[in-house]
């Protein structure tokens, strides 16, 4: 069988009404393109007839997850899964245009990811507010210098992954992960489609998730191989400011004749010691954490079907 050159990878979950008509979408697309492809479909757990219609298509490689472990989660099984040396991603809603590709992929010539940019948005008012909202927060965060880090529409060079793990809603992060990783970035103003069919899985639940993931991310950057650097750190100047200014109540208790009875200083001054140290214990077990940490993947793949 010949090796696939490109590879679609599309996560879906409970998206029954739209997967067919966006793989034959994508098989236009594929065609057009003149090299060997495969297009990979994540079902994420669907409890619709997502998967029913996903095993009427051909060709199409269907992951289907145990259980919904969301958007991240299934983009890094498909990713892990493709076999291209090119991967582009998909949202399974139909609201990103296949169309588009054919223009990303004349602009990844001296690139390693081209991003899409839904430059007119069809969401709805609120959910635009919020991802201004998240987009204000990203700036000074993580500054990836992407207009639009939601859009999934995106196109990958394989190696762009080597040891990249996805979970959460970090799939948002990804392009400033890779250019903090040296990986060269642009972007394309692509179509953004109403969606026909179904219903949003976006909430504020995953706004929130989302804004956790970009401080762990933010964190990760900063501190991954160096956390005793943040905890040792704040640790010692704990130590420090207590027992100077211990030292302080003890002289004036000495030599100025100052009661510490009933005072609250003495109080902080333990505490903020033995806090201190106890920063100082964590952030050296946190290093031994980094150090000895396994990865794992945070989904279990449950089948694998593929219909040529």
């Amino acid at each position: 069988m010949t090796k696939p050159y490109f590879s679609f990878i599309v996560p879906a979950y409970n998206e029954q009404d739209n997967v067919a008509p966006l793989h034959k979408e994508i098989v236009a697309v594929a065609k057009k393109l003149k090299k060997p492809y495969e297009i990979i479909f994540v079902d994420d757990g669907s409890t619709d007839n997502t998967l029913k219609n996903l095993k009427k298509l051909s060709p199409v490689k269907i992951l289907i997850l145990r259980k919904n472990s969301g958007q991240s989660a299934a983009l890094d099984a498909g990713i892990k899964a493709a076999k291209g040396k090119i991967l582009i991603t998909l949202d399974g809603d139909g609201q990103n245009d296949p169309a588009d590709i054919p223009k990303m992929l004349a602009k990844l010539d001296g690139f390693d990811v081209v991003c899409g940019w839904r430059y007119r948005r069809k969401d709805s008012p609120g959910k635009r507010f919020i991802s201004q909202g998240a987009k204000f927060f990203r700036s000074f965060l993580v500054a990836d210098k992407i207009h639009d880090a939601g859009c999934t529409l995106r196109i990958y060079k394989k190696e762009c992954f080597a040891g990249l793990e996805l979970y959460g809603e970090m799939h948002r992060m990804i392009p400033a992960l890779l250019a903090w990783n040296g990986f060269r970035l642009t972007e394309v103003k692509v179509n953004h489609r109403l969606r026909k069919s179904g219903q949003t899985k976006y909430s504020w639940q995953r706004t929130f998730k989302g804004f956790l993931d970009m401080l762990d991310v933010w964190f990760w950057r900063k501190y991954q191989a160096r956390p005793l650097h943040l905890f040792g750190g704040a640790g010692l100047f704990l130590i420090s400011f207590s027992s100077f200014f211990g030292l302080y109540l003890v002289i004036r208790r000495l030599f100025f004749n100052y009661s510490l009875a009933d005072k609250i200083w003495p109080l902080i001054a333990v505490t903020g010691f033995i806090t201190g140290i106890q920063l100082l214990v964590f952030g050296l077990l946190a290093n031994l954490i980094i150090k000895s940490e396994k990865k794992h993947d945070f989904y279990r793949i449950k089948k694998v079907i593929s219909n040529s």
